[in-house]
């Protein structure tokens, strides 16, 4: 079984951002750049289930510029076996063009099982698994915090408010990765070593047959507004009082 793993290159997640001076959108320059928290617990479970002897072969796909390849290399570190950038170089990428990229690699690679993080933290669209797996015609499983592959399916549990919901889906399908899923292993430098000489494969959009124009336009990006401080009250009828004529919430 050929499990296919979506990788993201997003600002480290340590690192604060800022919006641009002209408010058009995030300043990137000279931030730390790493894979997509999610996705690395995404590559985790599926190198776990290779280890596992559920699956013979791990591709990870990455949607983005040429420095994409750093990020998929550290996937190779960890236990995938092949890469593929699809180089759309400084282009603004959308959920849905995301999306049409991924089911056009779908088309080419036929995975089995395609898990990908539940989603991205710079955009929190949360959007390309669910996406992708409409596009596909494939069942899906979002949130997942543990996966077994049981024959020609996939069991999938996840988290809910009243507790754990389990979801048996027929193979191929597409599952997204929730935080409590796995945690993710670091890469041994005889394994980052080993990972430079894998093949990662560069394809271009048009060579794809998908238009990534953005549907969307950002009309402006700024900060949240500074929480004001608090206030002390006399009584429960000058909190009331406040409530009431101040804040205007009753």
């Amino acid at each position: 079984m050929k499990i296919l793993v979506p990788v993201k290159r997003v600002v480290d997640a340590n690192v604060k951002v800022r919006p641009k001076a002209d408010e058009s959108g995030v300043d990137l320059a000279n931030l730390k750049m790493a894979m997509n928290p999610f996705d690395e617990i995404a590559v985790e479970e599926a190198v776990r289930l290779k280890e596992n002897g559920a699956a013979t072969e791990v591709v990870v796909v990455s949607c983005g510029s040429s420095a994409s390849q750093e990020t998929l290399r550290t996937a190779l570190s960890v236990g995938a076996d092949r890469a593929i950038l699809v180089d759309c170089g400084e282009t603004e990428l959308q959920p849905l063009a995301v999306a049409k990229l991924l089911k056009a690699v779908c088309v080419e690679e036929a995975p089995k099982l395609v898990i990908a993080g539940k989603q991205a933290i710079d955009d929190d669209a949360n959007q390309v698994g669910q996406m992708l797996a409409a596009l596909q015609g494939w069942p899906q499983a979002a949130f997942a915090s543990k996966v077994e592959i049981v024959g020609d399916g996939a069991k999938v549990t996840r988290e809910v408010d009243g507790g754990l919901e389990i979801l048996e889906v027929s193979l191929p399908a597409v599952v997204t990765a929730d935080l409590r899923l796995n945690e993710p292993r670091y890469a041994k430098l005889p394994d980052v070593m080993k990972a430079k000489k894998k093949p990662l494969d560069t394809k271009t959009p048009a060579d794809l047959g998908v238009d990534i124009a953005p549907r969307l336009k950002t009309l402006k990006v700024s900060e949240p507004p500074k929480r004001q401080g608090g206030g002390k009250v006399a009584d429960v009828a000058d909190l009331v009082n406040k409530l009431k004529n101040e804040a205007k919430v009753i």
